[in-house]
């Protein structure tokens, strides 16, 4: 099941994707979750599909803004050098332990919304990367029980302003720029995709491929991160993890590749589908 949250009209809404468009879960459960984030923090992903499997759409895809798929989650956790080609190309040294950092929701935009280059910076660099989902609440979990956690997954685009990320060690500044990050099309829910580690992530700028791999690549697995973050905090319906970037990146190009205004990035993971966002520059 393919899960997206939209505006229509005005109105926010959420459900399934379907052939010519979305169908509303919002009306056909009378209200009683308006958002995907209230469906999963209710376990309620089997009342949504049988509300919606098998309904023509309500709206056609080119009548809706798209939102991320969890347009506020409470905790978006990214992970850093989480793939050894970019771990090489950055120059970074083995790790124990992943690099996570934070990012704000008002960070995320959705399919085919502007991707926003700030007006402080031309270093606004690309990062094509899986997303998580949480579907329920998770501490301490065991790493053979961490993808039962699992709500669904989704393409992620960590664009980072480069400038701005070496200003310390720490890298929240880069990765917190308003409007920097795309998050959809959509979730596709977990059941879709019972191996996690078998999806193949390439990254796209104006039909170029910049970036490939295959996620049994990544250095910390989504459930050695599910398991690590678990320990120190607790994970609840609709939170997001970004599980990291391959090597490609156009910082490390000779010369380097920064996103400008008018570039299109997609994010194409396979199982799940394409992420799309063209870049604009701030206004002033």
């Amino acid at each position: 099941m393919r899960l997206a949250s939209w505006i229509h009209r005005g109105r926010e809404g959420f459900g399934q994707v379907v052939e010519g468009g979305v169908v509303d879960a919002v009306p056909r459960l009378d209200g009683r979750y308006p958002t995907l984030r209230s469906a999963l923090a209710a376990g309620a992903l089997g009342e949504v599909r049988r509300a919606t499997d098998g309904a023509s759409a309500d709206h056609g895809l080119d009548e809706i803004t798209w939102l991320p798929p969890v347009p506020h989650p409470e905790k978006i956790l990214c992970v850093g050098v989480n793939y050894v080609a970019h771990r090489d190309e950055t120059g970074r040294s083995e790790s124990e332990f992943p690099t996570l950092f934070t990012r704000f929701a008002n960070t995320q935009v959705g399919h085919d919304q502007p991707l926003v280059r700030p007006r402080v910076s031309t270093e606004l660099d690309y990062e094509a990367e899986l997303a998580v989902i949480i579907g329920k609440p998770a501490r301490h979990v065991r790493r053979e029980d961490a993808l039962s956690y699992v709500a669904g997954y989704s393409c992620y685009q960590d664009a980072t302003l480069r400038d701005w990320q070496r200003h310390t060690t720490q890298f929240t500044p880069g990765k917190n720029f308003i409007g920097t990050g795309g998050f959809g099309p959509w979730m596709v829910t977990a059941e879709e995709i019972p191996d996690p580690s078998r999806l193949t992530l390439v990254g796209r700028l104006n039909k170029t491929e910049m970036q490939r791999t295959t996620t049994d690549l990544l250095i910390f697995d989504i459930p050695v991160l599910i398991a690590y973050i678990t320990t120190f905090t607790e994970l609840i319906p609709g939170d997001v993890i970004s599980t990291g970037t391959p090597g490609g990146v156009g910082s490390k190009r000779q010369p380097p590749v920064w996103l400008k205004a008018g570039d299109v990035f997609e994010v194409e993971i396979s199982g799940i589908g394409v992420l799309r966002n063209t870049v604009v520059d701030e206004g002033r």
